[in-house]
């Protein structure tokens, strides 16, 4: 059900001016005559239907101010906009003080309500992104500011919260796109390190002749290039923690120094020729089977013991499709605001759709997919149009796939932010059948294109489906991580810096 705008104002002329102007602007009304009515709606289970309050300041009994500074100090009250025909600054002030957002004029002329209503939408729906983005940044986040309830994800937090009481090297271990950064964060923020430096290193991405270099530093001439001296990650995350992705991906040589390091609490920068004594909190993440990697002699096993003393695993998304609604309100209401759409809620078929798809890309996708949804609709409610290539994979389900918008979904689907210039990774010449994507042999005029063009188009097309993880990428394609940086390079594709 859409949310209301609740219009509070004791004369009812102004009342029906301002709700008649509100619905035409396409926004749901609910009306009180009095302060004390609408203390009654916001003080109650009401207020979850409402999106927005314009509160008259001028009123008897229980004037706006006094309704103001009531909700102050509560929790989930919507945003406020105070109106007034005194439009003295003093009144703006004192209420912009006690907590509104807004503040407009009797009588405000339509344009100016459209942009106030808007903006207040908008900040409210991205507070909650605000203050997680905030927190992430600070290295405080929490197991109370992630989007998950589900009783699979119980088991995850309760593990989180013991692993914050103790030091215990943590290995999470999941699915890609499942969110093991951001338990690795909240596992950071409830712990005694919480505010300290959090530094993340994705051990699939780093070149391998520079992993020894990125992960200790190095000192001025130490190699080739070293033009000056350069601190590590461990150094960097000294006295925080330090979280290393993708530890599967580690060469064996920088497995036995980064054994060395855990063990005896220092590191050798390239060059240098004493130890540098280092105080860090180590969380590593895998998608990959590590016992696996141990058997196959790709990762030692002292160091596999070393790092797996308190494992934490993290379901994918198809094991815990009670989160789906939550993700979805979530992601509508952020992607929403920042598109300026009037979007409040999704179809119950869109929501079966969900949980009815096997999300091979987890959360990362399902987020994608919600933000192709938002800049797609042209209604107030996401419906099952806007999914066409999640409806193709689920029986029961029909959606026309528009071919220009299906080569997004296919790349932003199992894409993550790993490459510059992604919007080139599908070629405008790649034709799409049923939201497949092909990469022809011909171009537009039916010559043969060369073996470079097809070449690279394939190497692009890699890039964005295996999200920008080099060894997986080189894996698919058959050929070394050196031969694939070598060929970046030659075709102009580049890495996003870390």
């Amino acid at each position: 059900m859409a949310k209301h705008v609740l219009i509070v104002d004791d004369d009812p002329a102004q009342r029906r001016i301002l709700e008649a102007c509100i619905n035409r602007l396409g926004f749901p009304t609910k009306t009180a005559n009095s302060g004390e009515q609408a203390l009654q709606i916001l003080e109650s289970e009401e207020k979850a239907n409402v999106a927005l309050v314009f509160l008259d300041l001028v009123m008897p009994e229980i004037d706006g101010m006094a309704v103001l500074e009531r909700v102050q100090s509560k929790s989930n009250i919507p945003p406020i906009i105070v109106q007034t025909a005194n439009g003295s600054i003093d009144a703006a002030i004192n209420a912009m003080r006690a907590g509104a957002i807004d503040f407009v004029v009797k009588p405000a002329n339509p344009e100016r309500l459209e942009v106030s209503i808007k903006s207040a939408l908008k900040i409210q729906a991205l507070a909650g992104e605000i203050t997680r983005i905030k927190k992430k940044v600070e290295g405080r986040l929490t197991f109370d500011d992630l989007v998950m309830s589900g009783d699979n994800m119980a088991r995850v937090i309760s593990l989180g919260k013991r692993a914050a009481s103790s030091h215990i090297p943590v290995l999470i271990e999941g699915e890609s796109g499942v969110g093991k950064e951001l338990i690795a964060r909240a596992i950071q923020g409830e712990s005694d390190r919480a505010g300290k430096p959090f530094i993340t290193v994705n051990c699939g991405a780093i070149p391998e002749n520079l992993v020894e270099s990125i992960l200790f530093g190095h000192e001025k001439g130490s190699f080739t290039g070293a033009t000056e001296k350069r601190i590590g990650k461990f150094q960097e995350a000294d006295g925080g923690t330090l979280f290393l992705d993708e530890i599967g991906e580690l060469p064996l040589d920088t497995q036995v120094k980064l054994l060395r390091a855990l063990q005896e609490g220092e590191i050798d920068p390239v060059g240098s020729k004493k130890t540098v004594k280092i105080d860090i909190r180590l969380i590593s993440a895998t998608n990959r089977d590590m016992i696996d990697l141990v058997k196959d002699g790709k990762f030692r096993e002292d160091l596999y013991y070393r790092l797996n003393v308190f494992p934490i695993s993290i379901p994918p998304l198809k094991e815990r499709i009670e989160d789906i609604p939550e993700l979805v309100n979530f992601f509508l209401a952020r992607f929403a605001a920042e598109e300026g759409k009037r979007l409040a809620s999704v179809s119950d078929d869109v929501m079966r759709l969900l949980k009815s798809y096997e999300w091979p890309g987890n959360v990362r996708q399902l987020e994608n997919a919600v933000f192709r949804a938002v800049v797609l609709a042209d209604g107030p409610e996401l419906t099952v149009s806007e999914f066409p290539q999640i409806a193709a994979h689920v029986e029961g389900f029909d959606a026309e796939i528009p071919a220009a918008p299906a080569a997004r979904e296919d790349k932003s689907a199992f894409e993550g932010p790993a490459l510059l210039g992604a919007e080139k990774h599908v070629p405008q010449t790649v034709e799409i059948t049923k939201g497949a994507l092909g990469i022809p042999a011909v171009n537009t005029e039916g010559d043969i294109r060369p073996l470079n063009d097809i070449e690279a188009d394939m190497i692009r097309l890699a890039l964005g489906r295996y999200r920008g993880h080099m060894t997986e990428v080189a894996k698919r394609l058959n050929i070394g991580r050196s031969t694939l940086y070598r060929k970046m390079q030659e075709y102009g594709l580049e890495q996003r810096p870390n």
